[in-house]
């Protein structure tokens, strides 16, 4: 049965005092070690004396460094380093061949050692909330790699490399510095989840389209003033958010996402809709609020699994007689636009908008 130290009864390395509690467990019987939360200011070289460890949590202390004896833990398969100090991570950490989870999210790291390309086994590497300006190139050799969080970091660009990790299934790159993406991009074709917001993409690379199994797609609160073509080619495509850009029209390949369930366009320079809007008839979401639309096309009336459409804030003086064919239709949004409401809206079963009242 492992052995499960928990910080919360203040124990810690086995022969090795702090404050005034110790324990004398044989190293090499210990497989857990929960130091959490624990107020450790460094972590001590006889770390390296519990070979057999494979879970070790570190996570909420105030660390700044990490001791280079942390590599003699060669079966640590998880290492949770999570609301410390560390500004940067030691070479030995590439000795952790066997870790299959590394979290290092809250901490003050600036760059990556090479050496992290040497942890071929890794699976999920978090690294949110930290101070990263770029990634080595050997971030590409993580092969095993499936799930990459880097938000809320200063990342400017990504090297070419990140299009080596072909088992990616989740990217996470929000609250960057991004301006553009590089085509290698393409190559995570079994990437389920790209979030991309609060960056400063200005455009997406036409490679986007190669991501067919992508099912989450996040840019809000970027410069984007388009969409390519192929962003047609997402078709299994469920989410997709466009918040805060700088869109003037959707591409009519829009239309070829058949599987979207959640569109949403909030502030962004939309004066029209393309009729293909129409083809989207598994959406049950649309949120359009916020632009400057003077009409909805009579397609609008083909979204029959629609629930909820927000189109506040736009310039419409008139709905289409086709909006009153939105029968799935429990929340509709129309205020701030210049119009009277149409009779048709007064007959669905399920109709929450009056005059006057919004959000």
């Amino acid at each position: 049965m492992k052995k499960h130290l928990s910080a919360l009864f203040g124990v810690i390395f086995a022969t090795l005092y702090v404050g005034r509690y110790a324990i004398f467990a044989q190293p090499t019987d210990i497989t857990e070690l929960d130091l959490s939360y624990s107020g450790l200011t460094e972590v001590p070289a006889e770390i390296g004396q519990y070979p057999n460890l494979t879970t070790l949590n570190l996570s909420g202390n105030q660390l700044t460094a990490l001791p280079p004896e942390i590599g003699q833990l060669t079966n640590l398969t998880r290492l949770y380093l999570t609301d410390n100090q560390l500004a940067a991570l030691p070479p030995e950490i590439g000795q952790l061949s066997n870790l299959a989870r590394l979290n290092l999210t809250r901490n003050q790291l600036t760059a990556l050692p090479p050496e992290i390309g040497q942890l071929t086994n890794l699976t999920n590497l978090e690294l949110t909330s930290n101070r990263l300006t770029e990634l080595p190139s050997e971030i590409g050799q993580l092969g095993n790699l499936i799930n990459l969080s880097l938000s809320n970091n200063s990342l400017a660009e990504l090297p070419p490399e990140i299009g080596q990790l072909t088992a990616l299934t989740g990217l996470l790159l929000g609250s960057n510095q991004l301006a553009e993406l590089p085509s290698e991009i393409g190559q995570l074709t079994n990437l389920t989840v790209l979030q991309l917001g609060n960056n400063q993409l200005t455009e997406l690379i036409p490679e986007i389209g190669q991501l067919f199994n992508l099912d989450d797609l996040r840019l809000e609160d970027n410069q984007l003033t388009a969409l390519p073509p192929e962003i047609g080619q997402l078709t299994h495509l469920r989410m997709l958010v466009l918040v805060g850009n700088q869109l003037t029209e959707l591409p009519p390949e829009i239309g070829q996402l058949t599987n979207m369930v959640n569109l949403i366009l909030t502030d962004n320079q939309l004066s029209e809709l393309p009729p293909e809007i129409g083809q989207l008839t598994n959406m049950i979401y649309l949120i359009l609020s916020g632009n400057q639309l003077t009409e909805l096309p009579p397609e609008i009336g083909q979204l029959n699994s629609l629930t909820e459409l927000h189109v506040d804030n736009n310039l419409l003086t008139a709905l289409p007689p086709e909006i009153g064919q939105l029968t799935n239709l429990t929340r509709l949004s129309l205020s701030n636009n210049p119009f009277d409401m149409p009779a048709e809206v007064i007959d669905w079963a399920i109709f929450e908008y009056y005059a006057g009242l919004g959000d």
